[in-house]
């Protein structure tokens, strides 16, 4: 390389994609399952990224736009500057190229997003101050924990594409997250999947209705059993 990057690029908040509070609200209480239907069945980030593991505490559905932040391995600088980019209700998207020889943030930056109105942190690395945590009341999303020490030297990006989890997230995506992980609606198929959403949750409400009542088997496995496309054998 001739010469190195700026330490901190930041996309300016003008060109960055913002969903309606309406688009936004219309993802509250829908679990993520249901967000994946509504994709083809793959909206999820990587299974290594899951709820951050509190004793005693219920895991909540957080839903809000991305905030993406790209901090590289073993640093947090920039997460430290991000806290000016936070927006009430986003979540922030922390990548770091998966590195779990430190933690990603701690409970310090925790506590700031929470102050700067932040939804949630999501990020492909490890957390570490549990007990800080817990009292920053901050829903985090994570690989686990390790109190191993990030530098703070950058270089960093934010508000940028981000590649996390196996998926590319770009800020102004809404992000759903519950017990079960966290899964990404882009930006333009925003609508589409609302409109998606309407029928999957009055089919999976209803078929929940018919197991409690209990329903065995459903219609459509019984229509493949007495079709042509299951063959018994001796």
């Amino acid at each position: 390389m001739i010469e190195n990057p700026p330490l901190i690029q930041i996309k300016k908040s003008s060109n960055r994609n913002r969903p309606s509070k309406n688009q936004i609200d219309s993802f509250k209480d829908i679990p993520t399952g249901f967000i994946c239907d509504a994709l083809n069945g793959y909206a999820a980030l990587d299974p290594s990224i899951k709820p951050l593991s509190i004793p005693g505490k219920n895991v909540n559905h957080i839903v809000g736009p991305a905030l993406t932040v790209f901090s590289g391995a073993a640093d947090v600088l920039g997460m430290s500057i991000a806290l000016s980019e936070i927006k009430e209700g986003d979540v922030v998207v922390n990548g770091v190229n998966g590195f779990q020889g430190t933690a990603a943030v701690g409970d310090r930056i925790a506590g700031m997003i929470r102050n700067n109105g932040g939804a949630g942190l999501v990020t492909d690395g490890p957390m570490r101050d549990l007990s800080g945590i817990v009292e920053t009341g901050l829903d985090c999303f994570c690989t686990g924990l390790n109190p191993n020490s990030p530098y703070n030297s950058g270089p960093a990006k934010i508000g940028f594409p981000l590649d996390i989890g196996g998926k590319t997230v770009c800020t102004g995506d809404i992000i759903v997250a519950d017990a079960d992980g966290v899964t990404v609606v882009p930006f333009e198929q925003i609508n589409e999947v609302i409109s998606k959403l309407e029928r999957i949750v009055e089919v999976e409400n209803a078929m929940d209705e018919k197991v409690s009542a209990g329903l065995k088997i459903s219609q459509k496995a019984l229509d493949y059993i007495k079709s042509d496309k299951v063959v018994y054998f001796d």
